[in-house]
Order: C-alpha cells, then sequence, then structure tokens
C-alpha cells in the first residue's frame, strides 16, 4: 500500500526516446534506475508518477504535463536521448513554468555543465546514483529550504555553475524498495514489459574504455542479496504474471558465490522461471554455468567485442581470443543459448583485425550477437583520450544531432561485414542435447531449449515429448503447460489447448499470455 505525505509536493519522473516508435525494446522502456527513483520517492511519501512519454506526439505530452501540475520534473538523460530529453525540458518549462526542472542519467552526470550552461529550462542536474539526491531535492523544496549545499548536484547560481560535493553512494542496495513498486501510477508504461528487467548490483569489476559504467559507479561494485533477488521475482511473477526474466546487470556473476547462491535459492523456491544475464567471458565456470542453467538461464550475453588482441587491448577489454573460445565453449557443453556483443568500425581496425573477429566467430558459432560501430560516450577512457589529442571536440554531443556519436564519423563497412559473418553462423550449431542432459540431469531450461530447436526443425512430436517431460516431472511448472499449449494450438487442437492454458493460470494466475489465448479460444 503506498501512501502518499508530501500530497502537496508532485514529481513527475520523465523518458522520452526521441524515435518515432517503440519497436526497439531496449531504447523505448524506460530506464531501470528511473523506476527505483519512483518507488523511494513513494516509499517517502511523495506523490510520484513515472511517464514514458516515447513516441507521444508533443501536444499530448503538454497535455499530460499540465493535466499533472508537476513542482518537480525529473527527466532522464542518455546519449542516445540527449536531445530529445532537453526538447522534454523546454516543453515542461513552457507547460508548467513554475515546475522545477531537474535532469539525471548517464549523459546528465558527466555533461552537467555544458546542460547548465546552455539549456536555460533545466535548472539542477543529480550527478550520480540519484534516490538520496532525489528524496533530499523533494524534501528541501517541500519545507521552502534551498538546496544549495545539497551533495551531488550541479545548479545555477547567479549565473555560474555551482558543483557540490558527490553523494556518498548508498552501502546496503537491499534498503532500496523494489523499483516495479508503484508502476501502476505511470503514464505510458507498459507495466508488464517493464517489471521483466530486474537489476541486481551496481558497478562493474570490468574499465573497459568504451564504458561509462565505473566513472558512474565510482569504480565500485555493490551487490543485492540473493534472497531479496528471488524475493522480488516472486512478486512479480505473481502481481504481473510473468515468468521470463531479463538480469540487465554489467557482469551478473562478478560475485560467484552471490550468483550460485542466487541460483539455490530460485531452484529450492519452485517459481520455474526462465531468465538471461550478462557475463565476461573471464566471470564464467563450468560448476556457476551449471547452477544457471538448473535455475532455468537460457541465454548469456558476453562481451566479446573483438576477434583481435590488438583491439581488445585498444578497448581496455583484458580479455583474450582464448578466454573467450574457453568460455564459449563452457557455454555451449552446458546447454545455455550464447549471444554476444561485438564492436567494429574502430579508427585503429585494420583488414587483419576484421578478419581475426570474423575467425572468432566461426570458431565459437553463437547463437545470437549483436554489432555495433564503436561510440563516444561522455565519461569514458577512449572518449576523454580522443577528445584530449584532438581527434574530436570536447562539446561534439550538443552540436551533433546523432543518436550516436560514432568514432569514424557514421556506421561503416566493417560493421556490416560482421553482422553479416554473424548472421551466417547464428541459431545453426546443432546442440548435442544428450550430452547435456547427462551432464546436468533433469532441468526444465534443457527441455525448452531442445523443445524449441524442435520446432524450428518440424518435429513437432519430438517437442511435445519435452514439454510433456516438465510436466511429468514439475507438475507445477507452467513452462510445460504453456509451451504445450502453444504447440497445441497451433496444430488445431483447440480443446487441448485451452485446458493446458487453464493448467498455466492455475499455477500464474495474471499470465497474460494464457489469458489472452483463453479469450481468443474462447
Amino acid at each position: 500500500m503506498i501512501r502518499i505525505f508530501f500530497a502537496h509536493m508532485k514529481i513527475m519522473l520523465a523518458y522520452i526516446s526521441g524515435v518515432e516508435s517503440r519497436e526497439d525494446l531496449f531504447i523505448s522502456q524506460l530506464p531501470t534506475g528511473l523506476c527505483y527513483l519512483h518507488a523511494s520517492l513513494l516509499k517517502s511519501g511523495f506523490d510520484a508518477w513515472l511517464a514514458n512519454f516515447s513516441a507521444w506526439k508533443p501536444a499530448d505530452i503538454a497535455g499530460s504535463i499540465a493535466a499533472h501540475k508537476p513542482d518537480i520534473i525529473g527527466i532522464s538523460q542518455w546519449t542516445h536521448n540527449r536531445h530529445a530529453a532537453l526538447e522534454l525540458a523546454r516543453l515542461a518549462r513552457k507547460t508548467v513554468p513554475t515546475c522545477r526542472i531537474v535532469l539525471g542519467g548517464g549523459h546528465a552526470s558527466f555533461r552537467y555543465r555544458e546542460l547548465l550552461e546552455r539549456e536555460a529550462a533545466v535548472d539542477a542536474v543529480v550527478i550520480g546514483e540519484g534516490e538520496r539526491t532525489l528524496e533530499e531535492m523533494a524534501r528541501c523544496l517541500a519545507s521552502g529550504n534551498s538546496w544549495d549545499d545539497l551533495p551531488g548536484i550541479a545548479f545555477r547560481k547567479n549565473g555560474q555553475v555551482v558543483v557540490n560535493p558527490p553523494a556518498p553512494l548508498l552501502e546496503d542496495l537491499d534498503s532500496l524498495p523494489s523499483p516495479h513498486v508503484g508502476l501502476d501510477r505511470s503514464l505510458g508504461v507498459d507495466v508488464q514489459q517493464q517489471a521483466e528487467f530486474i537489476i541486481t548490483a551496481r558497478g562493474c569489476p570490468a574499465a573497459c574504455h568504451f564504458c561509462a559504467s565505473p566513472a558512474f559507479w565510482n569504480r565500485k561494485v555493490r551487490f543485492r542479496s540473493p534472497r531479496q533477488i528471488v524475493d522480488e521475482i516472486r512478486a512479480i511473477r505473481e502481481r504481473y504474471g510473468l515468468i521470463y526474466f531479463s538480469l540487465r546487470d554489467d557482469t551478473f556473476t562478478a560475485d560467484r558465490q552471490r550468483a550460485i547462491e542466487f541460483c539455490r535459492l530460485l531452484i529450492d523456491s519452485r517459481l520455474h522461471i526462465v531468465w538471461n544475464c550478462q557475463s565476461r567471458v573471464t566471470a564464467l565456470d563450468e560448476e556457476l554455468l551449471s547452477w544457471m542453467k538448473r535455475a532455468g538461464c537460457e541465454c548469456v550475453q558476453l562481451g566479446v567485442e573483438s576477434g583481435s588482441p590488438r583491439i581488445l587491448e585498444y578497448l581496455g577489454k583484458r580479455i583474450t581470443p582464448d578466454q573467450v573460445m574457453r568460455a564459449a565453449a563452457m557455454v555451449r557443453r552446458v546447454g545455455i543459448s550464447l549471444s554476444i556483443y561485438l564492436i567494429s568500425d574502430i579508427p585503429q581496425e585494420n583488414e587483419a583485425d576484421v578478419q581475426a573477429t570474423i575467425a572468432l566467430i566461426r570458431q565459437i558459432r553463437p547463437d545470437d550477437g549483436y554489432v555495433s560501430p564503436l561510440a563516444y560516450f561522455p565519461g569514458t577512457y577512449l572518449f576523454d583520450q580522443a577528445a584530449a589529442s584532438g581527434q574530436v571536440a570536447r562539446d561534439i554531443f550538443e552540436p551533433s544531432r546523432e543518436a550516436a556519436v560514432y568514432a569514424m564519423g557514421r556506421r561503416g563497412v566493417n560493421s556490416r561485414r560482421v553482422l553479416k559473418e554473424l548472421t551466417r553462423y547464428t541459431n545453426h550449431a546443432r546442440p548435442d542435447f544428450s550430452a547435456q542432459k547427462k551432464l546436468l540431469g533433469y532441468c526444465h531450461a534443457t527441455n525448452i531449449i531442445c523443445g524449441e530447436r524442435h520446432l524450428r526443425e518440424g518435429y513437432f512430436k519430438a517437442a511435445e515429448a519435452e514439454y510433456r517431460e516438465i510436466i511429468r516431472r514439475e507438475a507445477d511448472n507452467p513452462w510445460g503447460w504453456y509451451l504445450l499449449a502453444e504447440l497445441q494450438e497451433e496444430q488445431g487442437q483447440t480443446a487441448h489447448a485451452r485446458d493446458s492454458y487453464q493448467r498455466v493460470l492455475q499455477i500464474v494466475p495474471r499470465h497474460t499470455p494464457s489469458l489472452v489465448a483463453m479469450e481468443r479460444l474462447g
């Protein structure tokens, strides 16, 4: 139950992607950090609302802001939406002239001086971690006090930009409320889609030159407890009916023992979810991967970036192609799907480097992958070095209207070549499912991945056998019933499909795909 104590202080936390559609899930949905801010404000008794204005028309945005009449508007600014965020700030200023407009997020935290010097619509910037800082800002305004001495902010005073000392980082992440709390107090938010994404830690043990995470989190990694993560998953499953989750830590396996304990608790909980995560090739071993697979992990996303040792060194990856191959082999042996991130179109990249990356792709044969041209971001080692050497202007982010500021100035040929090669190999490697089952014993993730493979190859009876094994071994596992129901519906077995969907709903009453299917089948 949410209790509002500061009813006279209205706060809107807003995001806008800057693109005209919401087809790209990772760009169009709210940053999870904004949901944490919202949940923290609600916990402290503020009248707070979330708003995702992505793909909204300006008139509709203005109408929504005018209807809520917020005293504070907090806007999440990242490099890809930096201009859209400022346009939103100007629109908010025009719509509610008396509101205080505060920006935060990865881009604003590193470009606060340029932002405040150039943008009159913005009153202040929260630098870095924002829960405690934003709450204190709201308390100051609610009580009529000044925020001039508040740590963790930058603001204008007498025409000058003032930067206060940094706020201390939260020591106990478990003290934060779950970000899905209060999602119903939102505008333009796909609540179920938003709740799928979970953060279990802040920070990364690596210090890659192209990434701003080390500077944003002060090169410190803090973890939530395994028990709290499992409790959050249980609450989301019960409230929103979700049975698939994405753990979006920079490196989920940074603390090996914590990751294993999470898997143990998840297995004991009998929540029977399926999930994916991100990791580093140096932060995996076969025992850990085996625990992850048994707990429902179906995909691991690894930052590979390049097959060239020279380029890996330039990017600050501190990994080798041999380590990539060993990690990929372990992931394959356990039977988790392998997804990789690659970077190309790098100023120092030559043909030998590209060929090394292509050779690595052919060797590890990932199930999925992404290729990005190297881009500059504020707060990264690469940008600081490029600006210091005069390769790029320090103010390049302000005049450029591109969503990404590419190191080569544009999307190049090499990225397209690497992507073409990656596409040739993804999903073509035939897993040895019998070896996986012998290694791990029964686990529902194996049956699910195996069943999906059978379906792609047209072996419907074999897929059905995999799903029925889940049901036979774990009658309370919704995945067996749900996948069987989909297969039955596809084959025109309407009555059987309806019964199977009903079994899902007996286990997870709010499972939306099954509810929709029941309406469809009548």
